[in-house]
């Protein structure tokens, strides 16, 4: 029996596996600008010139273009590295392949360092070389030259600067910054005919005025006793669209107390209740006294805040002496006036007859001394405060102390916490670690421990770990071990903050294994705790001050 034959279909070709993509690598973290300035800062700040250069040559992601310099000035490092660090950026030691210049930017950032600290002579020879090398000054230029030049009380330089930026409206034409600058000027200085034709031109350029420069008419009315004008120049405001703000109210009510004008006070007042603006303690002070002077009810003044309500009720009969307030309207004017060498003079006749002042206006000479670069004024009036037994804001301390560890006056700056403490004034663990951080990193291990020795009472993680820093930084790795030791005996017990500069520290000066030995037990540490639903308030600080401190 024949079979039908079977056909078979052709094989088909074997289909070749696709080969697999390879798994991308993963992209690195970027870098942030914002890291890259935190970091060279942090460099300015904690080392000295010759340990902070090849930091900053070395600094990875740091980009030498006018952005980053720009940003970096704008943090205020110390003046005389943040000055290095200027001409470090347009040397070719920062970038070889590419020559660095700089520009208007970052020149106008380093004139305003130098104006801040009074260093005026300084800042007119490098607006001088910003010209010479072809660098065209903006508005934003002359305007900070102009305002420092005022501020040391060269008014007609400041003036020429100003028609210097006239006569370039070609290339710099003035913005509404730079007039309300000018008209600042003009009339602190007295000058009102010459303010009010530039206000007229700035009119006339079709510069709509802000509200700051609203607050410099309104604040030149009130010095020149015109309150009914003033209120008038609020209400126009409100008509363009601009509201007064909190400054401005703050400004028109202190100059109210200090004239005696209640009544256009009560109508600020009832304005700031209707807005829901409150006052800053001092000027809320102020208008409390004023109104006390006068005989008139405080009941509005404390609606409006009602958060001070508490504060100055409590009537003190040396507060109406003839005598105190003739010497108080002398500070006061002193102190508008920034006549700093005659406020010297009033503080020290003032501590001979000891004669008492409210703390609050104290507190505002120290710091608006320190801003103006005379703590020579303010360490007086600290001298005067402790004598008569004032206690002063913690912010007037802070003013004062940073002034002089700005100017490296580290010896003056221990005797003035010691004095501080014996006589009673609580200084707080976070101001005086603080203290002992800054003294650490410009190598004072000496002064930084004595502060920490004169208040057993903040003797706590914070202030222990503060000084631990302090010894590593000055190289004495033994002192700071001895610390640690100290400070677990005394059953205070170590955060991660702690462990984070001691293995930091041990690391740097090649101690390995007790490195290694103090990060197991770091562990061990973080492995316990996880199991605690609270930490410490001391803990959580000095967690937050040290880990991640020496990135």
């Amino acid at each position: 029996m024949l079979r039908r034959q079977r056909h078979f279909l052709p094989a088909k070709p074997r289909r070749r596996p696709k080969p697999q993509p390879k798994p991308a690598a993963e992209p690195s973290a970027p870098t942030y600008t914002r890291d890259v300035v935190r970091r060279v800062t942090n460099i300015l700040r904690d080392h000295p010139w010759s340990a902070a250069r090849p930091l900053l040559l070395s600094l990875p992601g740091l980009v030498w273009d006018s952005h980053v310099v720009a940003r970096v000035l704008k943090t205020h490092p110390p003046l005389q590295k943040a000055f290095l660090f200027f001409r470090l950026a347009a040397s070719p030691a920062a970038d070889p392949r590419a020559a660095f210049r700089h520009d208007r930017y970052t020149y106008t950032s380093m004139l305003h360092l130098l104006g801040e600290a009074g260093r005026v002579p300084a800042m007119l020879r490098l607006l001088a070389e910003m010209l010479r090398a072809g660098v065209d000054p903006d508005a934003a230029t002359f305007t900070t030259v102009m305002h420092w030049l005022a501020r040391a009380g060269d008014v007609d330089a400041a003036m020429r600067v100003w028609e210097e930026m006239r006569s370039r409206r070609g290339r710099c034409r003035p913005t509404l910054v730079s007039y309300t600058a000018c008209l600042k000027i003009l009339f602190d200085a007295g000058r009102a005919a010459e303010g009010r034709r530039v206000f007229e031109e700035m009119v006339a350029e079709g510069l709509r005025p802000s509200c700051t420069t609203y607050t410099v008419l309104i604040e030149h009315l009130a010095d020149a006793g015109k309150f009914q004008a003033a209120l008038r120049i609020m209400s126009d405001m409100e008509d363009a669209g601009v509201e007064p703000d909190k400054p401005l109210c703050n400004v028109l009510v202190k100059k109210c107390a200090r004239a005696g004008e209640t009544s256009v006070m009560t109508l600020i007042l009832q304005y700031m209740k209707e807005k829901r603006i409150v006052l800053r303690r001092p000027v809320f002070l102020e208008a409390l006294e004023a109104l006390k002077a006068s005989g008139e009810n405080a009941n509005l003044l404390l609606e409006v805040n009602p958060h001070l309500a508490s504060e100055g009720m409590e009537y003190d009969p040396t507060f109406s002496h003839l005598s105190y307030i003739t010497d108080r309207s002398t500070i006061i004017y002193l102190l508008a006036s920034r006549n700093w060498s005659a406020m010297e003079q009033m503080v020290n006749e003032l501590t001979t007859r000891n004669v008492k002042f409210e703390s609050h206006i104290l507190s505002d000479i120290i710091q608006a001394s320190c801003a103006n670069c005379r703590p020579s004024c303010g360490l007086a009036v600290l001298h005067y405060s402790l004598r008569v037994g004032s206690e002063l804001d913690r912010s007037a301390y802070s003013c004062l102390l940073g002034q002089y560890i700005r100017n490296g006056s580290f010896d003056l700056v221990s005797k003035i916490v010691e004095r501080l403490i014996k006589h009673g004034c609580n200084l707080g663990a976070y101001l005086l670690s603080v203290l002992i951080l800054r003294l650490g990193a410009a190598g004072h291990s000496s002064y930084a421990a004595h502060i920490f020795g004169l208040s057993p009472a903040d003797q706590n993680v914070i202030t222990y770990t503060a000084l631990m820093n302090a010894y590593f930084q000055a190289g004495e790795v033994d002192k700071a071990l001895e610390l640690f030791t100290q400070m677990i005996t005394n059953e205070i017990s170590p955060s991660a903050g702690t462990y984070e500069v001691l293995i930091y520290g041990l690391q740097k000066a090649g101690w390995k294994q007790d490195s290694d030995r103090y990060r197991r037990e770091r562990m061990e540490m973080q492995w316990h705790r996880q199991y605690r639903d609270k930490h410490s308030p001391e803990d959580s600080l000095c967690d937050h001050l040290f880990c991640g401190f020496h990135d």
